[in-house]
Order: C-alpha cells, then sequence, then structure tokens
C-alpha cells in the first residue's frame, strides 16, 4: 500500500478510526507521494472517513500520522452554509487560501465542465452536479501538495466524467503533487494508468 516515489508527502502509521461502538478502520499503514493513490472500498468501508482524517478534519483513534509541510485539499459538495455566496467570489475565496492556486487549470475546469455560465449565479441556483464540479475545480487548482478527491465521479454528466478522467491521467503523471481518489475501485476509463500506491478498504 505504499506510494512508488520518492518524495514522501504523508506517512500513516497503524492507522485507524472509530465512531463511537462501531470500528471503521484499523491497522492501516501506507505512504502517500506524488501521483495518483487509489483508496478503493465497498460501501460503508471508511473511504470518506479516511479522507477526513488525512485531512485532518477527524482525529484518528489509533496510529500516527506524519505529514510533510504543504497544503491540503479535500474535495467535497459546496457547504450548504455558503448558498448565497457568488460562484465566483466562492471560487476566489479559495484561491485566496491556497498560495499554489494555478488559475489557467481553474479556466479550462470551469470551461471544460461546463461551469461557464453558472459562475456568476450565487450556489443556491447551482444543481447538485454543478455544485460537486465547483468543489472538484477548487480541488485541482488549489495547488494542495495533498490533493483528496471523495468518489467524485458521483453526480456529474458524462462530457464532465471524459474532463475529470483526463485530470486524473495527468495528475497520476504528477512528481510534485500527491493525488488520493477514494471510489468503489478504479474507473474503467483510468484503465492501464500507473497508480503511484493502493489503500484497499476491502468490499
Amino acid at each position: 500500500m505504499a506510494a512508488g516515489r520518492q518524495t514522501r508527502c504523508l506517512r500513516a502509521e497503524g492507522l485507524a478510526f472509530t465512531y463511537p461502538g462501531q470500528p471503521v478502520f484499523q491497522g492501516l499503514t501506507f505512504t502517500l507521494g506524488p501521483g495518483l493513490t487509489l483508496v478503493r472500498g465497498g460501501d460503508g468501508r471508511g473511504k470518506s472517513s479516511l479522507l477526513r482524517v488525512l485531512a485532518g478534519q477527524l482525529q484518528p483513534t489509533g496510529g500516527v500520522i506524519h505529514r510533510a509541510a504543504g497544503a491540503v485539499s479535500l474535495e467535497h459538495p459546496v457547504d450548504a452554509a455558503a448558498n448565497d455566496t457568488v460562484t465566483q467570489a466562492w471560487l476566489a475565496a479559495r484561491q485566496a487560501h491556497f498560495a499554489g492556486w494555478d488559475a489557467a487549470l481553474a479556466r479550462r475546469l470551469i470551461e471544460g465542465l461546463g461551469l461557464t455560465e453558472h459562475v456568476a449565479k450565487p450556489l443556491y441556483m447551482l444543481s447538485t452536479g454543478s455544485r460537486r464540479k465547483v468543489g472538484l475545480v477548487a480541488a485541482a487548482a488549489s495547488g494542495a501538495a495533498l490533493t483528496l478527491l471523495d468518489t467524485p465521479f458521483a453526480a456529474i454528466d458524462a462530457p464532465s466524467c471524459r474532463v475529470l478522467e483526463a485530470l486524473l491521467r495527468e495528475a497520476a503523471g504528477d512528481d510534485t503533487r500527491a493525488w488520493v481518489l477514494a471510489d468503489h475501485g478504479l474507473p474503467a476509463a483510468l484503465a492501464g494508468v500507473a497508480l503511484a500506491g493502493l489503500i484497499d478498504l476491502g468490499d
């Protein structure tokens, strides 16, 4: 389960997480480095919880995480608390948060994901899929050393899936950023992509 490149972004040893009375995962040891790592697992196996632990949003109940310097970005649908915010303003706030923001990539993804006509709208006017795509733009363009994508193909249309597949193929060859994709398995469109690592949570 170790990433295959030399530069290390994060090392987990004996990682465990338990909700009250409900173990989610335990004994996970792995290294994350540049390129694309897949976290695979069935429903309820702890994919989202693991990403939140890696992002520092949840505290592990066992084990230890050694983090290298660098920002972390966890993709997720835009929070409902931001409903009244104009989409472009929300993205601008994310840009201000991340020193390594890639404005060219953000523009490319906004166009490719069909968001151009939506950036001037308040977030409450966007569909679930469009809100999801805005979150993907923010995560990808963040420039974060560790970028975490939680089942990103859910609730987006087929053309946007192709854009996302192309992005992840690029991520697999990235020698500066660690990208982590959590899903039920490797999407068929990414067959043949060289993964930096695999964390298997079981079915």
